[in-house]
């Protein structure tokens, strides 16, 4: 897939992103189930390469921001898409509900302390958008307070790009009716019994919210330098295809190469 093709699943500003009329299924024509499982292969492998390129390099920064509603993937986004890669040059940082002492800071506090090094690649499960969908939501603090973050958050972003790290934000969209399914066989399948958290039914409850939120978000915080993709994620293969394809033609834009040395190697004799 091309960059043209991904831009298809990119939000746009002079788009109204209805999240309820917006399909949680792929545009256009998509590779059948074995197919994607064999072209997620090759990307797996070429997203190993790029990566050694990108820590050598050492030019840029990648952060990758994970958001969705509960069952929509993002663990299993990282593990499908980023099988194989080097632990040393990319981490994951994951944000749960803040503790006493990060809440005593303010709200990007915990989060800029995660952000990627020169060469390094950090994925964020769930992010600093918590901020304005969770808060918004369960209403933790005044409307006038979570309003203003989305000018802190582009700033935030504004200052990461400016510092040279590349921002891909992944909005991992499920249907209602694909939750309801796939929170029904944690509760079905033994071993997937401790994957289910009463609360995931709070949220649930709060779905028509939670979309409000999120078009709020694609609405304020996407921009060309830190853009939001909607990737339909009901199939959990287009769902890696599509995020994999996204990151590669990212990296694929750099024209990373290794760096050249300053001596011969044909002129060193190792005795």
């Amino acid at each position: 897939m091309q960059i043209k093709e991904i831009e298809q699943y990119l939000v746009s500003k002079a788009i109204n992103k209805n999240l309820s009329k917006t399909s949680a299924d792929p545009l256009g024509d998509f590779p059948n189930r074995e197919e994607a499982l064999i072209e997620l292969k090759k990307l797996q492998n070429k997203l190993i390469h790029l990566q050694e390129k990108f820590y050598v390099d050492r030019r840029k920064k990648l952060l990758i921001v994970l958001q969705g509603m509960d069952t929509s993937g993002k663990n299993s986004t990282i593990r499908n898409v980023f099988y194989g890669v080097n632990p040393q040059y990319a981490h994951v940082a994951s944000f749960d509900k803040p503790t006493r002492k990060e809440l005593s800071y303010d709200f990007l506090w915990r989060v800029h302390r995660e952000v990627p090094a020169n060469g390094e690649i950090v994925i964020f499960d769930r992010s600093h958008y918590e901020d304005v969908l969770a808060v918004r939501v369960n209403e933790l603090c005044p409307e006038e307070i979570w309003k203003k973050r989305f000018d802190h958050i582009n700033n935030f972003e504004q200052l990461l790009h400016d510092e040279g790290t590349i921002i891909i934000k992944l909005y991992l969209h499920i249907d209602k009716e694909t939750q309801k399914s796939r929170l029904q066989k944690r509760l079905d399948v033994p071993s997937k019994n401790w994957k289910f958290d009463p609360s995931d039914l709070i949220a649930r409850s709060q779905w028509e919210q939670y979309e409000e939120a999120y078009e709020a978000v694609f609405k304020n915080t996407s921009h060309p330098h830190a853009p939001w993709y909607i990737v339909p994620s009901n199939k959990k293969w287009v769902r890696n295809l599509i995020v994999a394809q996204i990151i590669t033609a990212t990296l694929d834009e750099l024209h990373l190469t290794y760096p050249k040395v300053d001596f011969d190697p044909n002129e060193i004799d190792i005795s």
